[in-house]
């Protein structure tokens, strides 16, 4: 037995002996990882300076407002566009790709316009009748008919064809309609592209049709928008009452753990069961409603999703997943039920914790101050970056010509030397984006910018968990709970956690964040490959995916345990790191069923928090019940609301309750070290608290009288 026992611990690590001295959280500690703390303010400074030079650079009117290949804004006062409040763009195809989000600029001529064409027409067509003049709208400012039809549109001076658009967010969009199943505009099948070739205008339209999803899905998201502002005011009030139920939660479990733990299990269990209720009046109320019997795969995707509440299919499906949660979540009481006792002695234990440090309660709205920081300074600067590309011009010359391709201004070209040495070219426009320095680095800048949120914001909740962390385990190792506990341990924590431990955190966020962007990465080619059709690339990037993902979970549950290691012992991030892994392979049994029975209680009252809250928001918003008369706004789409209340509400919750979590995390690593550094006796007595020992038939023997 003696051989087995050092054979496991050499395979996990060993044990850790009985030290007389210590008596908690040691304070006598000194500075971790000072390398790792020079790089990131390193990398501040560096953070700071690519956000001075966006703000430079960027103007992010250019995400409200439309400009033209100049760089004017349209409608704007003061300008040559005052009059011209619509941008068009000659050829709306290149609207389609993905890099227009990222530069929130089209690669394609556009000009400012006083209405968007209403009409079909190719410029050979227009040319040749009394439309030209409603045609040459859409040309270049300053155009003059003096060249012939192929310059015209190899300059770039005119759109090939026009088509009947729609202003959306004053930008012209293609109105494109269905006609017994072709794609038609107008009434047109063919046009010619300049240069003598007929063209089909189904190829036209099917590239169109892709600029039109662009249009689908913006109409969406200014219907969605309009709904947030009619009804901002109520989801506040929504998130407001889910913060109330997870503070009145949090409370009551204070005083009642073991009562409100079984009260949540079945109010959850009573939630799901009136969602099968409720699923099973609608699908039966649509019997026999016309229309109601088509299948999901029949109908297809529809932007305004109230339409699938019309399908019994649907209610079916949802029927289907509560039932199937309902019985797992009956069968895992079955079988959990004596370990649900243990983990509600662990919940008590940490209530008692939090209890007699109540000011951690308020620590997640440090986090969430110092998260938005962190969200705020991102979006900002992705948003300068994007906008920072200008319009290229470049000299085009059918005759040879050195200076062709050189970058030129088109209001000083035709007197510029350029045009001299180059009798023949044109100053046009070549492409959206930039040739400096700083413009062919706009995608590097971007990946930087994205890398450091994800650092510092790791780094913010790291510098969390090891607060609280340490707040809790000064409760913990307190022979006398709460004569021997720090006046403010909170405050403590924190500040130890900043003084001597900033490199650690950094270290582990560090790791954190490189996972992070690779995934992103992986998400961009992903995006990338779509197109091309290797089953390889894409079994390949599944599996990079996959595995990356599993990193990251195992990655984001080593550091938590590391950093309450770091909190307690004061050891740099890799050593903890070591420390926390092997202690926690040496009780695999225990961590994988009171560790994890614990979280499921904690899912559980989260899931009731924000059914409760869902529930009202989705009665509230559908006008089946009213607070006063007519308070519910009218609305586009009333999930819009409801999904943000949900999603708020599971945030909330999710930030009081990560409180406990953290509780009980750290008081299970502290508890399983003193079962190691300590036997009972009166020169080794055990820290837990007279419940714990009591559950596991432990004691503290007296000294023997003599």
């Amino acid at each position: 037995m003696g051989k087995d026992s050092q054979h496991y611990y050499g395979k996990h690590g060993t044990p850790q002996k009985y030290d007389p001295t210590f008596k908690g959280p040691i304070y006598n500690r000194g500075c971790t990882d000072v390398i790792c703390c020079v790089l990131l303010f390193l990398a501040i400074v560096g953070y700071v300076a690519v956000g001075i030079i966006a703000w430079t650079h960027g103007d992010p009117r250019k995400v409200i407002y439309p400009t033209d290949s100049r760089g004017e804004f349209c409608g704007q006062k003061g300008t040559n566009n005052a009059d011209k409040p619509f941008l068009f763009y000659f050829n709306i195809v290149k609207c389609a790709s993905p890099l227009v989000l990222l530069e929130f600029q089209c690669p394609t001529p556009q000009i400012c316009v006083k209405q968007c064409p209403d009409r079909f027409l190719t410029f050979l067509d227009a040319r040749n009748s009394h439309n030209f003049d409603y045609y040459k709208q859409f040309c270049v400012p300053g155009f003059q008919n003096n060249k012939g039809l192929a310059e015209v549109l190899r300059d770039g001076e005119c759109p090939a064809v026009i088509t009947p658009s729609k202003p959306l967010a004053r930008r012209c969009f293609p109105a494109i309609h269905a006609n017994k199943g072709v794609l038609m505009v107008g009434n047109k099948t063919t046009y010619e592209d300049g240069h003598g070739t007929m063209k089909n205008i189904t190829e036209l339209v099917e590239g169109a049709k892709k600029a039109n999803m662009v249009l689908e899905a913006r109409h969406l998201a200014m219907k969605i928008f309009e709904d947030y502002t009619v009804s901002w005011y109520w989801i506040v009030i929504g998130l407001v009452i889910a913060m109330v139920l997870s503070l009145l939660f949090i409370i009551l479990l204070r005083f009642l753990a073991g009562v409100m733990v079984w009260v949540m299990i079945v109010m959850v269990i009573l939630v799901l069961g009136y969602g099968i209720f409720h699923c099973y009046m609608e699908y039966s109320r649509l019997s026999g409603e016309a229309g109601s019997d088509v299948s999901l795969v029949d109908l297809g995707f529809q932007t305004d999703l109230r339409v699938y509440l019309h399908l019994r299919q649907t209610w079916m499906a949802f029927m289907i997943i509560l039932s199937i949660l309902e019985v797992v979540i009956i069968l895992l009481l079955i079988f959990l039920r004596k370990r649900i006792l243990i983990a509600i002695a662990l919940i008590k234990e940490a209530s008692r914790a939090v209890g007699h440090v109540m000011c951690s309660m308020l620590y997640p709205l440090v986090t969430f101050f110092l998260l938005c920081l962190c969200i705020a300074y991102w979006a900002s600067t992705a948003v300068f970056l994007s906008t920072s590309n200008e319009a290229v011009y470049k000299i085009f010359d059918d005759a040879s010509c050195q200076l062709v391709g050189n970058t030129c201004k088109p209001e000083t070209f035709p007197s510029a030397n350029e045009s001299r040495q180059c009798p023949g070219g044109r100053c046009q426009f070549a492409f959206y984006g930039g040739e400096s320095t700083y413009h062919r680095a706009l995608l590097g800048l971007q990946i930087f910018n994205a890398f450091m949120f994800f650092w510092l914001a790791n780094f913010v909740l790291a510098l969390g968990q090891v607060t609280l962390a340490g707040a809790f385990a000064s409760y913990y190792w307190a022979m006398r709970k709460p004569d021997d506990m720090p006046a403010f341990p909170l405050f403590s924590a924190f500040g130890r956690a900043l003084r001597y431990h900033t490199g650690s955190l950094a270290f582990g966020s560090l790791i954190l964040a490189i996972v992070q962007i690779i995934r992103v990465i992986l998400e961009y080619l992903d995006q990338r490959l779509k197109v091309a059709q290797n089953k390889f690339a894409k079994f390949l990037m599944v599996c990079l995916k996959c595995c990356f993902w599993c990193l990251e979970k195992f990655i984001k549950f080593l550091n938590r345990n590391a950093y309450i290691m770091i909190a307690i012992y004061g050891t740099n991030f890799c050593t903890s790191a070591r420390n926390a892994f092997f202690l926690l392979m040496r009780n695999i049994i225990r961590v994988a069923v009171l560790d994890k029975v614990t979280d499921f209680l904690f899912l559980l009252g989260k899931l009731l928090i924000v059914g409760s809250v869902g529930i009202l928001a989705f009665f509230f918003f559908t006008h089946r019940i009213r607070i006063v008369q007519d308070t519910a706004p009218p609305l586009n789409y009333y999930w819009v609301p409801i999904l943000t209340v949900i999603i708020g509400s599971y945030m909330i919750a999710h930030g009081f309750f990560s409180v406990y979590g953290m509780c009980v995390d750290t008081l299970f690593l502290c508890f399983l070290e003193d079962l190691e550094r300590n036997d009972g006796s009166a020169e080794r007595p055990y820290f837990m608290s007279s419940t714990l020992k009591k559950l596991l038939n432990k004691t503290n023997r007296k000294v023997a009288e003599s």
